[in-house]
């Protein structure tokens, strides 16, 4: 009764995973340009699939083993003031998300956030956090390869050193860094107490250890040191012997997008009129027609998309990465944060939805600015 309970309530897929039955759809309606044959292998970047793949089941081992939940413990526990309790909430998943991607920094915070300002007796503050949580997440993110997917992507296929990749994102970061910081501090000074009924602890010490190394070793691939087939072999080497339930935490649904986005960008590249359109549009505005495309389609599959029709990465880089700001769907990790707030006592989906674009709005305002005076 209860599990057939479960599966009604169960929403369908095509709204469990929009995004990925857009990329499905525009895949086979590419095929009429190109016609199914072996060279559809070709388009694939099987590395950026091995990474994700490698990356996403770490952090959720590591996630497993408590290191978020005692990190944001150990910060605001004892006696506080409301602008640190903010600020603190606003910056974790700035910081989380530059090494475990800013929709895993939101899974993890966001519940967090409900949890500490419900013990406070603050929650009216929940929506103001949550939105500025939304933001710090994106533009956190965007500091390093890792720290979301079409940075991992961009990385890997322009072949990116390390000193061109965190020099373009470095200004960016630092103006969102202060930025977010007045935003967090613009509340009462009161004083608090902010107590744990159950405290968190470090679980699983050796496996712990475990998904430790294993995410160097993610990150030593990231940069090329280490074969991306070697890191595939070990990290599912590591799962099928040291916790095989890694397998059920993995956005399979993520991965499949980027496989038929890479269908579909394969396809329009191979058809000349539509190669030439773009690349003409992209040789224009790169970081603009980037950042509209994210408004759209969101900024991972505008990665996919326009790398094939331009050398400038790093127009492509700040296109996407400042482009997730705007829209609820220019970044999906943004409908994340979404969907947790909807869930929590007493949520105004319009108030949120309108602090939502004021906030965006601003700070689409004030990267794009800081875009045009460094570069």
């Amino acid at each position: 009764m209860h599990r057939e309970q479960r599966r009604q309530k169960r929403p369908p897929f095509w709204r469990r995973e929009p995004v990925l039955c857009v990329a499905a759809v525009c895949a086979l309606a590419s095929a009429a340009l190109e016609p199914p044959s072996p060279a559809y292998l070709n388009y694939i970047d099987w590395r950026v699939l091995a990474l994700l793949f490698c990356l996403m089941a770490v952090v959720a081992g590591l996630q497993a083993r408590g290191v978020f939940a005692v990190l944001a413990q150990r910060l605001l526990a004892g006696e506080r003031r409301m602008r640190f309790v903010t600020l603190v909430l606003v910056l974790l998943p700035f910081f989380v998300s530059m090494v475990v991607t800013n929709d895993v920094a939101l899974i993890t915070f966001v519940p967090f956030s409900v949890l500490v300002l419900g013990l406070i007796g603050r929650m009216e503050r929940l929506l103001y956090i949550v939105v500025l949580q939304t933001l710090a997440a994106n533009l956190g993110s965007m500091a390093t390869p890792v720290g979301n997917p079409q940075n991992l992507y961009l990385y890997a296929q322009f072949e990116l050193t390390a000193g061109a990749f965190f020099s373009t994102v470095l200004p960016l970061v630092l103006v969102s860094l202060a930025g977010l910081c007045i935003a967090a501090l613009r509340v009462r000074p009161e004083g608090i107490r902010v107590s744990f009924a159950q405290p968190a602890r470090l679980r699983e010490r050796g496996k712990l250890a475990l998904m430790a190394g294993l995410f160097v070793l993610c990150l030593l691939a990231v940069f090329r040191v280490l074969p991306w087939p070697a890191l595939l072999a070990v990290v599912l080497a590591a799962m099928l012997l040291f916790d095989r339930s890694l397998f059920r935490r993995v956005d399979y649904g993520l991965l499949a997008t980027f496989f038929c986005f890479f269908l579909f960008a394969g396809n329009l590249g191979a058809c000349g009129p539509v190669r030439e359109a773009l690349t003409a549009l992209m040789a224009r505005r790169a970081a603009l027609t980037a950042g509209l495309a994210s408004q759209v389609i969101s900024n991972v599959p505008a990665a996919v998309l326009l790398s094939g029709f331009t050398a400038d990465w790093r127009g492509l880089l700040i296109g996407t990465n400042v482009g997730g700001l705007g829209t609820p769907i220019a970044s999906l990790a943004s409908l994340i944060s979404l969907k947790i707030y909807l869930r929590s006592p007493g949520a105004r989906p319009g108030r949120y939805l309108l602090v939502f674009t004021a906030a965006n709005a601003v700070g689409l305002a004030v990267l794009s600015l800081a875009a045009l005076l460094f570069f």
